[in-house]
């Protein structure tokens, strides 16, 4: 039995073999948020499979989220978190809690876990790599909202992001960006990572959450869309089978493509090491946007 567990083990490496081949030395951009943030064992299992992409010579570029940790720490402060199109509405006290939760919490974490399984990480503050101007009002039913110190990526600060992969390090960035004017903006961090991804012309673009890819019918696990090309993103927006939360990760693929990106993958964290079945077998397991 344990022979037959070797020779199993040993087929899976072999068929990652042409994956690891093709992708050495290219640079993947991987977004990294929802419930796959809340729990540890999710969190070590997910980031040793990063730590894995880099050990076999990929270049892999984490955007983090904190969605959910931003919440609890807003209700902590007696605020109640509002969402419009999938972008949190961000006032003065908000906008705080978001730089400490993301800059001095999730990343740092990232960053240690990583490094506790051997890998080479560091972390970079947003502020520092993405500039951003305020979004204007959105529109909620038959309402402007003004949704405060929430920006859109106008430009991207690359040279210490390039400067750590040319050292084999795993960039770790959170999404805050910084007006000209120094002023601090939220940024949805599906959008930022995938500005990173456009800016780096990255053969790959995923998104890690905790959901399994684009769904016909989100309450049926058996509706999951396999490959959505990039004209039919819209017609699926459109007719709402792309809804809430998932239209910025598909807009943002979008846009990716548009730059020059190879292709983009959604998956689902939750599923036992989903970035190494994505990316290194045939077959996959998410979402794939395609040009």
């Amino acid at each position: 039995m344990q022979n037959q567990s070797g020779v199993g083990k040993a087929e899976a490496l072999l068929e990652a073999l042409p994956f690891i081949q093709k992708f050495r030395g290219q640079t993947f951009v991987i977004k990294y948020g929802g419930s796959a943030m809340e729990d540890d064992h999710l969190i070590e299992r997910l980031l040793r499979d990063v730590v894995f992409l880099e050990a076999v010579g990929i270049n892999p570029v984490l955007v983090h989220g904190g969605g959910k940790s931003i919440t609890q720490r807003m209700r902590e402060a007696g605020k109640t978190p509002r969402f419009v199109n999938g972008l949190r509405v961000t006032d003065e006290t908000a906008i705080k809690i978001v730089e400490e939760v993301l800059d001095t919490v999730i990343r740092p974490r990232i960053v240690e876990t990583m490094q506790q399984f051997g890998g080479r990480a560091e972390g970079f503050s947003g502020r520092d790599v993405f500039k951003a101007k305020r979004l204007p009002p959105q529109i909620d039913g038959k309402n402007l909202v003004d949704i405060g110190f929430v920006g859109e990526v106008t430009s991207l600060e690359l040279s210490g992001v390039t400067e750590a992969i040319d050292r084999e390090v795993v960039p770790v960035i959170s999404p805050i960006a910084q007006t000209e004017e120094g002023i601090i903006l939220n940024v949805n961090a599906d959008v930022a990572a995938g500005a990173m991804a456009g800016a780096l012309k990255a053969a790959k673009m995923i998104y890690v959450s905790d959901v399994l890819g684009v769904m016909r019918n989100v309450k049926d696990p058996n509706s999951l869309i396999p490959t959505v090309s990039r004209e039919n993103a819209a017609h699926l927006i459109e007719h709402h089978i792309i809804e809430g939360g998932m239209i910025p990760k598909v807009l943002s693929a979008v846009e990716a493509l548009n730059e020059g990106v190879g292709k983009v993958h959604l998956i689902d964290g939750r599923i036992p090491h989903a970035l190494l079945l994505e990316v290194f077998t045939a077959g996959g397991i998410g979402t794939e946007i395609v040009p």
